[in-house]
């Protein structure tokens, strides 16, 4: 579909207006890739000014509130700017490719679903220039402090949170309609490759839970400006309903950010592994089954509330059984990689990265779901670090993976392999020196979200804070790789890898043009 699909008659759009207007799904796709990694390097900012207040005892850089806004605002960008509109990104340009579509179902929704991040964002960060200061919350938003204790940004924030849900929601049901209805002729849903399937899965999941958090969002609205008391003892209400109503959301987002990364790594997996993906089908049903079980754990997030000992049993039993599924999946790459003609890479490099880091934070997550255990470990780093390794070597290295694994395809030209090894090394020595000591140091007893600590947690500090640097710089080699590649440089071929046969799809699953070794007809499968 052309970039002049809207305005046929007046020739095609140039400049600035094939930008505002197109409704091209590599466009689109193009978009939310470019913004959500200026989103990544905003959230990553706040992060540093995050550990360089860390980087010894005391306070030295910013006062207690402003460090509790950044703490929140990195949080908020993070999830909602960086790695949620990366992945609809990668949907919006490989999805119709990959099931044979010539467009996604409803472009112009498309079009509009992306236009309204930006202002939602700008307004979300425009409140750090307000009286009061940006939300100083924490991204889970607890009432009574992001209702009756909160600066008067906080409309400005609820207003953000519901632009960005309803961005949501409008791309999940152009995924979903895209997806049952485009497909070409004998691509069964279970020929798909699994980036689709964990897609449509996660698309599912997103439609579920964003009228959740509207919900939670719009009960504070009337809080704070209609004399309501859903959260407010002193009324009649419950802080702790909030905690309720946002992890219900919140558990399911965690898996909307994760469920996509399983897609991508296992598209990259079988391509350098030289292999067809290990169980495809129980693949498919392991997602289906996390995407479930996702909605009967939120409360594990709140072991410490005193609910009924039933409660916490079910909660505890229901958080672990997540292993299983989850387990099925490492099993599958394990076993895709075992005896394979591997080669390593920079897309390969960080899938591999992901298996092993991922799964150690899949085991810190078994450690929380212990009920008496978290007891010990809530609130603590160990929590941080916990959920930074499943999000960061999880969610952001799936991004790159793929960034790096797309690009000669989006492109038609070859990024430098020799930055991009540079790239993984320092990440991954960096995210490790990062988020590695913060277990000690939950262990041990430091509370996250404070800006000042005891002695005892200063080396381990000082070292989290280093590796901070060192990750957060070394992003800015990707910057240049991305510019490089799109600039030009050595042609990309059909065959982009050596010796890998065919495309990314070939290898995954059995598509319904051609035979396991012959690379398929590139008109058949993108009739662009």
């Amino acid at each position: 579909m052309s970039a002049a699909h809207d305005d046929h008659h007046h020739g095609p759009a140039k400049g600035i207006t094939r930008w505002l207007f197109t409704t091209n799904h590599k466009d689109i796709g193009s978009l939310y890739l470019w913004f959500s990694f200026a989103m990544f390097l905003l959230g990553g900012t706040f992060a540093m000014v995050i550990r360089a207040e860390l980087f010894q005892p005391g306070l030295q850089l910013v006062e207690p509130n402003f460090f509790n806004q950044m703490t929140t605002m990195h949080g908020l960008i993070m999830v909602f700017g960086a790695v949620m509109p990366a992945f609809v990104g990668l949907a919006n340009w490989m999805i119709p490719m990959m099931i044979g579509a010539p467009d996604m179902a409803l472009p112009r929704m498309n079009n509009w679903s992306f236009w309204i991040l930006p202002f939602a964002f700008a307004m979300l960060s425009s409140t750090l220039l307000m009286d009061g200061g940006a939300p100083n919350f924490g991204w889970t938003f607890y009432a009574p402090l992001s209702t009756t204790y909160a600066p008067a940004s906080v409309t400005f924030f609820i207003f953000a949170v519901h632009i960005m849900g309803a961005s949501s929601i409008m791309g999940s049901i152009n995924i979903i309609a895209t997806i049952l209805n485009m497909r070409a002729p004998g691509m069964t849903l279970m020929k798909m490759p699994l980036f689709v399937w964990t897609w449509l899965i996660t698309a599912y999941l997103l439609i579920a839970v964003m009228p959740v958090l509207a919900g939670v969002v719009t009960m504070m609205l009337f809080d704070i400006h209609f004399g309501t008391s859903f959260f407010n003892a002193a009324g009649g209400g419950d802080p702790v309903l909030f905690q309720h109503v946002f992890w219900f959301f919140g558990h399911p987002e965690v898996y909307i950010m994760i469920l996509p990364a399983f897609g991508v790594v296992s598209a990259i997996i079988p391509t350098f592994a030289r292999k067809r993906l290990f169980g495809y089908d129980s693949m498919v049903y392991a997602t289906a089954s996390i995407a479930f079980l996702s909605f009967i754990v939120w409360a594990h997030h709140m072991f410490t509330v005193g609910m009924p000992i039933a409660g916490e049993l079910f909660f505890m039993y229901a958080t672990m059984l997540i292993a299983v599924p989850t387990g099925v999946k490492v099993f599958n790459w394990v076993a895709t990689m075992f005896r394979g003609s591997m080669t390593f890479e920079t897309p390969m490099l960080f899938a591999i990265a992901f298996v092993v880091l991922f799964t150690m934070g899949g085991f810190t997550g078994l450690m929380l779901a212990i009920t008496p255990a978290d007891f010990q470990y809530h609130d603590t780093y160990f929590v941080v670090a916990h959920f930074h390794y499943v999000l960061v070597p999880g969610a952001v290295f799936s991004i790159m993976a793929a960034t790096y694994y797309w690009l000669p395809k989006w492109t038609g030209y070859m990024y430098d392999e020799r930055l991009g090894k540079l790239h993984f090394w320092l990440s991954f020595v960096g995210v490790n020196v990062l988020f590695f000591p913060q277990h000690f140091l939950g262990l041990a007893g430091m509370p996250r979200r404070i800006p000042d600590y005891a002695l005892q947690f200063a080396d381990f500090n000082w070292i989290s804070s280093i590796g901070g640097f060192l990750f957060g710089a070394s992003q800015l080699i990707l910057l240049v790789v991305v510019i490089k590649c799109v600039k030009g440089g050595k042609k990309a071929t059909a065959q982009v890898w050596e010796g890998a046969q065919g495309l990314e799809w070939t290898v995954e699953s059995p598509a319904p043009y051609h035979t396991f070794t012959t690379p398929p007809d590139p008109k058949l499968i993108h009739a662009q």
